[in-house]
């Protein structure tokens, strides 16, 4: 066991923490993550519109046929943030790329959007009504399914900030002149620079980017969302916490823009009705059925540690359980310690990937309703696979079933590890008592 955590930590720590703090990646990571808040706000009001109550009530009690006749009223704060995604993100992942860079972050910001609504093509636009809406820009685009050529616009939009600042082909101002003014005007060429190229490449040669990633990355998304691609995703980020590394952080940072696309994906076939929805594993599918308590499933373990012979064991568990019962689970994995500790190892990746295979199979044949909102995560499990899957009781069966299952999987592995430390604990007193003597 001590060989293969060398090995874990020789091969895969360098480079795992290189990549994490790799400056575009960390970007994309900053930009996705500031996103969450809108997200769930949204998903609060698609919540709200489609309430989790039987129909029966949405046919006779007031309050409800009010939502529903009101639905697309409703639905407006949800279009606004999720339905603008991409925009939100790819703002914020120049902002932050500008930063690490020591550029100017609104600059790198507002450059990173010009670059990305270079792509999308204005279109003319007639109301319901009859009324000429003008030039108007499809939200198809500025939504999910944007997000990955907002990421690479936000990239190449800053990077081409950065070049010009480097290579002083800025414009300078004498001192005095107001910062923001400087800043104007040292983002001046690198505008010219951005649109030119843009123009060049979307507008005169009509070169679909958005068309060429759907092809990309559709293929991708149909290979995460199965049984295997969301069992690999599991094994890599369990073995990554269990030598220490942050695994969602770093395999989050490159799954996050297909899990929300997926999400909003299935939020969108919500709103419109279907009662299958596409996609199986967005990122909700991990944190309400799998990251029960955190990373690991570990709310199961805290658990089984209220009752352990240890006193040691004991304390943690009654130190941890509150945290863990909000999927904060750093205090367990580090106080235990889960992380490089041979006991813990193989029921810390083993558990989660059970409960993966269960609530994939069990979703897949539609016993389950797919994740389709974002509940903070903050949320006992219960509640948020509740809220998740738009109000399914079968959800909340599924997350108690995973919770006893994982219990069943770390429980041999604890019951061995306690009675290593109540020997130890016992070692320890005989030791003190007999120096007191």
């Amino acid at each position: 066991m001590k060989k293969f955590y060398s090995l874990i930590e020789n091969i895969f720590m360098g480079p795992m923490i290189k990549l994490a703090e790799q400056r575009h990646l960390r970007a994309v990571r900053d930009g996705m993550v500031s996103t969450i808040p809108l997200t769930i706000v949204g998903s609060f009001f698609l919540i709200i519109a489609f309430p989790p109550v039987p129909q029966s009530w949405k046919e006779n009690i007031s309050i409800f046929t009010w939502i529903q006749s009101n639905i697309g009223d409703i639905l407006i704060p949800f279009r606004i943030t999720m339905g603008l995604v991409a925009v939100y993100a790819t703002y914020n992942i120049g902002y932050s790329l500008s930063r690490w860079y020591k550029l100017d972050g609104v600059s790198g910001g507002t450059l990173s959007l010009l670059a990305y609504f270079m792509t999308i093509l204005p279109l003319t636009a007639v109301s319901s009504t009859g009324e000429n809406l003008g030039f108007v820009l499809p939200m198809a685009k500025l939504g999910g399914a944007g997000l990955f050529v907002g990421i690479v616009m936000a990239l190449f939009a800053v990077e081409i900030l950065n070049f010009f600042k480097r290579k002083n082909l800025i414009i300078k101002m004498p001192e005095g002149v107001p910062e923001s003014v400087v800043r104007s005007f040292e983002a001046l060429f690198p505008t010219i620079a951005v649109v030119f190229i843009t123009w060049i490449i979307f507008v005169v040669f009509k070169f679909d980017i958005h068309n060429i990633f759907n092809n990309i990355f559709n293929p991708l998304k149909g290979i995460v969302d199965t049984p295997i691609g969301a069992v690999v995703l599991v094994v890599l980020i369990t073995m990554l916490w269990t030598a220490g590394i942050h695994g969602v952080s770093i395999i989050g940072a490159i799954a996050r823009p297909i899990w929300l696309e997926m999400l909003a994906a299935n939020a969108e076939a919500m709103q419109n009705g279907s009662e299958v929805l596409p996609y199986i594993t967005p990122e909700p599918f991990f944190q309400w059925f799998v990251w029960i308590g955190g990373s690991g499933g570990t709310l199961s373990l805290v658990c089984l540690l209220l009752f352990s012979k240890s006193k040691y064991l004991k304390d943690m568990g009654k130190a941890t359980i509150i945290p863990s019962i909000f999927n904060i689970n750093e205090p367990v994995i580090f106080g235990l310690p889960i992380m490089l500790n041979p006991f813990f190892t193989i029921p810390f990746i083993l558990g989660p990937v059970l409960a993966t295979i269960v609530s994939y199979i069990v979703m897949s044949l539609n016993l389950v309703s797919r994740p389709a909102i974002l509940a903070p995560w903050t949320f006992p499990a219960p509640i948020g696979a509740y809220l998740t899957t738009g109000g399914d009781v079968r959800a909340v069966l599924l997350c108690i079933f995973n919770i006893i299952l994982m219990g069943a999987i770390y429980y041999p592995f604890l019951r061995a590890y306690d009675k290593k430390m109540s020997i130890k604990e016992l070692e320890d007193d005989i030791l003190d008592e007999e120096s007191s003597i």
